[in-house]
């Protein structure tokens, strides 16, 4: 199965924000490519918020290029079998925490799915946003693509994050 019907049948399968679900499978429909970072029209994103909830706490990345405090996420790599696997790749190289395991357990989907402008040639990233736990004891490690690393309290990231990374927090805390 490529990574497209992947994406589809996890897309599908996802309960919930109906209208931007069904936007999201319109673009797949509409775009073959939807899912690599080549795709201007806008492409698929995969992102995990790593929570250590035995802490109270979030990892969160001051990304590079965006000056903000957001989970950790970026594009689809031919290598990727599945969503859930880019999302996992992507948050264990820009925590640099081996070990991170997705949410819920057993079953894996996605959060939530935000969509947002991003600078051309491409318009929009369709991000779908998984929860990943940390292990005991997780020690974290900056990558090139962040200028900072830092686990914040759940009650401190409305005042670092925007409301995307707090929805996403809610709804993972929902899944713990």
């Amino acid at each position: 199965m490529s990574l497209h019907d992947d994406a589809t049948l996890v897309l599908k399968g996802y309960e919930g924000q109906e209208e931007l679900r069904q936007r999201y499978l319109e673009h797949l429909d509409t775009h073959p490519d939807g899912i690599w970072k080549a795709c201007e029209a806008g492409h698929i994103t995969a992102s995990a918020l790593v929570i250590a909830p035995e802490r109270g706490r979030v990892l969160l990345t001051l990304h590079k290029k965006l000056g903000m405090w957001l989970q950790m996420g970026g594009h689809c790599e031919p290598g990727d079998p599945t969503l859930a696997a880019a999302a996992l790749r992507e948050a264990t190289e820009e925590s640099g925490i081996e070990g991170l395991t997705l949410l819920p357990p057993g079953a894996p989907g996605p959060v939530r799915l935000d969509r947002h402008a991003i600078p051309a040639p491409c318009h929009w990233h369709l991000d779908v946003q998984y929860a990943a736990l940390a292990p005991a004891g997780a020690v974290e490690r900056i990558s090139a693509e962040s200028l900072d690393l830092r686990w914040f309290a759940y009650d401190e990231v409305p005042d670092v994050a925007d409301e995307s990374v707090v929805r996403l927090l809610e709804r993972a805390r929902a899944s713990l």
